[in-house]
């Protein structure tokens, strides 16, 4: 009797691992079309028993694309949690075999973000960045526009002159319902203090803006302390909260717009008064998780992550599948939590 093909023999044929066979034949992860295509051809040459399921698996494959993303500082819990969403979403995928290329940038420097885009373009077919809002790394991606490049702006919009789709949470809208909570959480007569990560990231520049623009229409008579940019760093939102908790001893309440919720934390724990400000910030990682825990957090809003993966793949595919120019953004709804959803 004539002895069964096995996997090793096509393996073997096609110059590749059984692994690599087995995906062809079971799909389990991406292969690259001339690899597929090689191991169809060891299978028919042997006259494989499952070569007609592994030319359905090849002749369905999509494109081969390379996607890129650009976050920021990799030590940050939520850059690290999208990261492994990026991954999942380009996995779960089938619209095409897609690669990612996935880089930390560790500053707001624009000379830093620029150097990731121009090594990134020769070999990328999208790039998804988050990024400050800055007139040279406009033109750096506006060179890549030119050169039939997809580029996204994640989290927070960025002005160039050619559209640059933006993916994430309406951030006025946001900030809009962090005043609505705020003149609802913060009674009394005090101030109401805002730390803000960076007014060069335009997404925490519009929650800031969403933010007074409640409170000037429904608390007029609050005050809003001048906000306090903190670089989106830690360390230095600690440093911020706590000179600002040592200088307006009649503090009722403190919106943060942007990272280092464990800082802020921090200097609130420190704080001796009795009567602890009310405090509204973004996001719910491990530290703000134990801030609600604590009782140090009233309300959190944050970004759905693995929706922001899922919808930043689908998107940089669909402009590269499609040949679009006009891929349209993506708004995302955001979740607020309170103590309660803990």
């Amino acid at each position: 009797m004539r002895k069964r093909v096995t996997l090793q023999d096509v393996a073997n044929r096609a110059g590749v691992g059984v692994a690599t066979v087995d995906r062809v034949i079971n799909g389990r992860a991406p292969v690259s079309e001339k690899t597929a295509k090689r191991v169809l051809e060891a299978a028919n040459a042997l006259n494989f028993h499952a070569r007609a399921l592994m030319h359905h698996r090849v002749s369905g494959l999509g494109p081969e694309l390379r996607l890129s993303f650009i976050l920021q500082k990799q030590s940050k819990w939520f850059y690290q949690k999208l990261a492994e969403e990026i991954d999942v979403a380009a996995q779960a995928q089938n619209q095409a075999r897609v690669r990612t290329d996935i880089r930390f940038v560790g500053s707001l420097s624009a000379d830093a973000l620029i150097a990731e885009i121009r090594d990134l373009k020769a070999s990328s077919d999208a790039i998804a960045l988050v990024s400050i809002d800055h007139p040279s790394i406009a033109e750096e991606i506006e060179a890549c526009q030119a050169q039939g490049i997809a580029v996204f702006a994640l989290l927070s919009r960025l002005n160039t002159q050619v559209p640059c789709p933006y993916i994430g949470i309406d951030g006025r809208k946001a900030g809009r319902t962090a005043g609505w909570a705020m003149a609802r959480i913060a009674k009394g007569d005090g101030e109401i203090g805002i730390l803000v990560g960076s007014h060069r990231y335009l997404g925490h520049e519009a929650l800031e803006v969403g933010f007074r623009s409640y409170m000037r229409e429904h608390q007029p008579q609050t005050v809003l302390r001048d906000s306090i940019v903190y670089l989106d760093d830690e360390a230095i939102a600690y440093e911020a909260a706590s000179e600002l908790l040592r200088a307006c001893p009649n503090l009722q309440g403190l919106y943060h717009c942007g990272g280092g919720v464990g800082g802020v934390l921090k200097a609130l724990k420190e704080h001796i008064d009795s009567v602890a400000p009310a405090y509204i910030c973004h996001e719910v990682g491990p530290a703000a998780r134990a801030g609600f825990l604590e009782g140090r957090i009233d309300l959190a809003i944050a970004t759905p992550i693995e929706a922001l993966a899922r919808k930043t793949v689908a998107k940089m595919i669909e402009a590269r599948v499609s040949g679009s120019a006009t891929i349209g953004d993506a708004v995302l709804d955001f979740m607020p939590y309170t103590p309660e959803s803990i």
